[in-house]
C-alpha cells in the first residue's frame, strides 16, 4: 500500500490578517500626518514658490534661549510623525510575520537594499521619526543594508520634498538632489552592509515564527514601551542640546560664505549633525541663499540636513554597531561636500 504523506507547509507568504491591519494603520496614519498635508502644501509651493519661513529664522544669541525656541518649534512640527513612528516601529514587530520581513529585507546585497529604499518612499518621514521604525525592523533581524536604505531614503528621497524643491528652488536642484540621493542611499547602505558581513544577516528559514505566550495586545504594549524608552528620551535631550548649539552651527550669512572650501565642509558637518522637520531644508536654504550663501555650500546643506542627524544616530545606537554609525556619518558628510562641489559647477 502506497504511503501518502501530507504536503509540506509552504515556505512563501501565507495569508494573515495581521499584515492587513498593519497596512491599514500605516495608510491611515500616513494619510493624516503626511500625504494629505503634503498634497495641500504642493499647491502652496507652486503658487508662492515658498513653503514657509525658515525654522532657523530667529537668531537668539543666548544658547538657552536658542534651545528653548528651536525645541518648541521643532516638536510642534514633528510630534504627530514621531508618535506614528513609534507606533509603526512597535507594530512591525507584532503584526508582520518575521519570515516575511526576512524574505524581503533579510539578505545582504543590492536587491534587499533597493527594496528597503523603495519601502521608504510612501513614509516621507524625517530621519528622527523614521528611526523608531528602523529600530523595530532591526529587532526583527532585517539586514543592515535594507534598514539603512529605508532610514536614509525616507527623508532624502521623499517624493513630496522633491516636488516642493522643484517649485521653490528650481527643478535643477531637484534633479541633483534625486541623483545624489539615490547614490547616497545605495552607497552608504551597501558599504555598511559589507562592513557588517554575513553574521548580521539571518536566513529566513533559521528564524521561524515561534509561538508567543503573550496575547497580541500585551506583546504590542511591551514592544512599544521598549521602543519608546530606548529612543525617545535620548532624542528629546539631543534635540535640546543641538537647539542650543545652533548658535554656533548656523551663523549669520555674509559675503564670505559664497563658495569657500571652509563653508562647504562646515555646513556639510552642521547639516549632518542637526535635525529638522521634513522638507525644512528648503526654506532654510532658500533664506540663506537670499542672504548671500553660495550655491555650492547651499547644496551641501540641502543634501546633509535631511539625511541623518545626531539625535537619530543616538536613537539607533542599539540597532547598529558604533563603527557602522560612524561610517554612515562620515560618508554623509563626504557626499554632501562632493554634491555641493557638483552644484557649484552645474547650477
Amino acid at each position: 500500500m502506497q504511503n501518502i504523506s501530507s504536503p509540506a507547509p509552504a515556505q512563501g507568504f501565507s495569508f494573515s490578517w495581521k499584515p492587513i491591519l498593519f497596512v491599514l494603520i500605516a495608510a491611515l496614519g500616513l494619510y493624516y500626518v503626511k500625504w494629505s498635508p503634503y498634497y495641500l502644501k504642493s499647491f502652496v509651493a507652486a503658487a508662492h514658490h515658498s513653503i514657509g519661513a525658515s525654522i532657523l529664522s530667529d537668531h537668539p544669541a543666548d544658547p538657552l534661549a536658542a534651545a528653548l525656541s528651536y525645541s518648541k518649534a521643532y516638536f510642534l512640527a514633528i510630534w504627530k510623525a514621531a508618535v506614528l513612528g513609534v507606533l509603526l516601529g512597535s507594530l512591525i514587530q507584532v503584526l508582520i510575520p518575521q519570515n516575511w520581513l526576512l524574505r524581503m529585507f533579510g539578505r545582504a546585497g543590492i536587491s534587499s537594499t533597493v527594496r528597503g529604499g523603495l519601502f521608504a518612499l510612501p513614509g516621507m518621514m524625517c530621519t528622527c521619526c523614521a528611526a523608531p521604525v528602523v529600530a523595530g525592523m532591526r529587532r526583527q533581524h532585517v539586514s543592515t543594508g535594507a534598514a539603512l536604505a529605508f532610514w536614509i531614503a525616507n527623508p532624502v528621497l521623499n517624493p513630496a520634498t522633491l516636488v516642493f524643491m522643484g517649485f521653490v528652488l528650481g527643478w535643477e536642484f531637484t534633479a541633483l538632489r534625486l541623483v545624489a540621493g539615490v547614490l547616497m542611499v545605495l552607497g552608504i547602505a551597501l558599504v555598511a552592509q559589507r562592513m557588517t558581513g554575513a553574521e548580521e544577516v539571518t536566513e529566513p528559514a533559521v528564524l521561524a515564527n515561534t509561538p508567543e505566550q503573550e496575547n497580541l495586545l500585551t506583546r504590542w504594549m511591551r514592544k512599544m514601551w521598549q521602543l519608546f524608552w530606548s529612543t525617545i528620551p535620548i532624542y528629546i535631550l539631543a534635540v535640546f542640546a543641538l537647539g542650543a548649539a545652533r548658535v554656533w552651527l548656523f551663523p549669520h550669512v555674509d559675503e564670505v560664505m559664497v563658495n569657500s572650501w571652509y563653508w562647504f565642509i562646515a555646513l556639510a558637518i552642521a547639516g549632518t549633525l542637526f535635525m529638522i522637520p521634513t522638507a525644512a531644508e528648503i526654506p532654510i536654504v532658500q533664506t540663506m541663499m537670499s542672504l548671500g550663501l553660495g550655491v555650492g555650500p547651499a547644496v551641501a546643506l540641502l543634501m546633509t540636513l535631511p539625511s541623518i542627524s545626531l539625535p537619530s544616530l543616538l536613537m539607533l545606537r542599539k540597532s547598529f554597531n558604533a563603527r557602522v554609525l560612524v561610517v554612515v556619518t562620515l560618508l554623509t558628510i563626504v557626499i554632501g561636500i562632493v554634491t555641493g562641489l557638483a552644484g557649484a559647477l552645474v547650477l
